[in-house]
């Protein structure tokens, strides 16, 4: 079977943070086509001022040539050094947590025949997995159906997190960024409800509002480098 990752066209994305408000899409273009060829260029401006709002989006016509602009970090733009990361798509941009800079995903859905082993041997072809955890009742020892995978960095987890469901052992299992609930509360991107008491401490588990996405494209946060531009997170494409 081809690697999850090869299918998903929105890894080929990225969104390009803190730009100089000089830079142009030729600009933006001739920087990062030198790492493959570009599909999609764009310098997002705001609408009635046409004034550069300092950040973009690239797309490359595959993840091997994204994956190379990504490990070509840090990258300097007119003089900025810019920040580059996995463009999350509009539809997840609003869901919590889902522009944290983590490296631990949470992963439900699990059945019993899934091991450790398993999530390790499917997650390594995002990046180096440096453990993985599948959570067990501490009485009874039966596994609850969900863990967790810790990545050597944030990229990984990232190019993991955008492909939100992945087949393993024959099972569809939903994958997400495993985000300190403070976190999501303090990013800035709406009132979503708080968890209630015995839910675990974790983002994804959560059942509540839809809020506190923490920087969606145009968000008021002043969580971030980039106060009051695009929300300090990382806009959606």
């Amino acid at each position: 079977a081809r690697p999850v990752e090869m299918e998903n066209s929105q890894l080929c994305k990225l969104f390009i943070g803190g730009l100089n408000v000089q830079t142009s899409e030729s600009g933006l273009r001739g920087h990062f086509e030198a790492f493959g060829t570009l599909t999609d260029c764009v310098v997002v401006v705001n609408p009635q001022t046409k004034r550069s709002r300092c950040f973009g989006f690239v797309t490359y016509s595959n993840v091997e040539e994204a994956d190379a602009a990504m490990a070509a970090s840090p990258h300097a733009v007119d003089g900025n050094t810019v920040e580059l990361k996995r463009a999350v798509s509009r539809e997840d941009s609003a869901r919590p947590g889902a522009h944290a800079k983590v490296k631990k995903l949470f992963v439900g859905g699990l059945k019993g025949d899934v091991a450790e082993g398993d999530l390790i041997e499917h997650f390594s072809q995002f990046g180096t997995v440096e453990k993985a955890e599948i959570i067990a009742d501490k009485q009874s020892g039966k596994k609850r159906g969900f863990g967790f995978v810790y990545f050597q960095n944030h990229d990984a987890a990232d190019k993991a997190a955008v492909v939100k469901f992945h087949p393993i052992q024959g099972h569809r299992v939903e994958v997400k960024k495993a985000v300190p609930k403070e976190d999501i509360h303090s990013g800035g991107g709406g009132g979503g409800s708080r968890s209630s008491r015995g839910q675990s401490s974790y983002g994804p588990m959560k059942s509540g509002g839809g809020g506190g996405g923490g920087g969606s494209w145009g968000g008021r946060s002043n969580s971030g480098p980039y106060r009051g531009g695009y929300g300090g997170g990382g806009g959606y494409g």
